[in-house]
């Protein structure tokens, strides 16, 4: 199983975009990176790792990892996060990049609780709905969660065993039809199996490693 943790910063991105992409694409996609840096500021992943990494390393899994091209399905992993956790509204997404790229966004984007609803069967109704999800919506959700579970072992183990299986129900079925995605995550998976529900813990030094968050 590949990790695609290379594109630490925009300038990093930026080169790695050119390289692999026409210029009109890598020049749009510029300027959404932008746009998250902006919006997403000084935020943080639970590892400590600034936010925008996970949103660079969605984009590097695309583009070097399954080949994607389409610039809406690139420019919404950049975005993916932007509505859930920034104060961007829908509407400035759209007038910015336009409505399929708002409507790709939407799609993975886990709606607030409403008053008196349990946040986590409220993001599990969230991932449910992506089997109905095109698949362009469904190329940036493969591309998020590949993102957040590539180093799952710098998590407790409670959350480790959460996020496997969440993934095992709800996102790999999304990648049946798309092959890159369909082998990475049943690589993914082999290295990870110890978290099946039912497993003992492993205790071995493979699975104990910290991976760079």
């Amino acid at each position: 199983m590949r990790v695609y943790t290379d594109w630490h910063s925009p300038a990093d991105a930026k080169a790695g975009l050119r390289e692999r992409l026409t210029a009109a694409v890598a020049d749009r996609l510029s300027v959404a990176i932008d746009f998250a840096v902006q919006a997403h500021g000084d935020q943080r992943r639970p590892t400590g790792a600034p936010y925008l990494e996970h949103l660079l390393e969605a984009l590097e899994i695309l583009v070097v990892g399954a080949g994607v091209t389409d610039p809406d399905v690139l420019t919404a992993a950049v975005l993916h996060d932007v509505l859930e956790d920034t104060d961007v509204p829908a509407a400035e997404l759209a007038d910015g990049f336009g409505p399929h790229v708002a409507e790709l966004v939407g799609w993975v984007t886990i709606p607030d609780p409403r008053p008196g609803e349990d946040p986590r069967a409220v993001k599990v109704a969230a991932l449910r709905r992506l089997a109905g999800a095109p698949r362009s919506a469904a190329l940036v959700k493969l591309a998020d969660r590949a993102s957040n579970v590539q180093t799952l072992r710098n998590l407790g183990l409670a959350k480790q065993r959460e996020y496997y299986q969440q993934t095992v129900d709800y996102i790999m079925p999304l990648a049946a039809n798309e092959p890159w995605f369909a082998a990475w995550y049943q690589d993914w998976q082999s290295a990870h199996a110890d978290l099946a529900s039912g497993s003992p813990p492993d205790s071995s030094p493979h699975h104990q490693q910290r991976q760079q968050p």
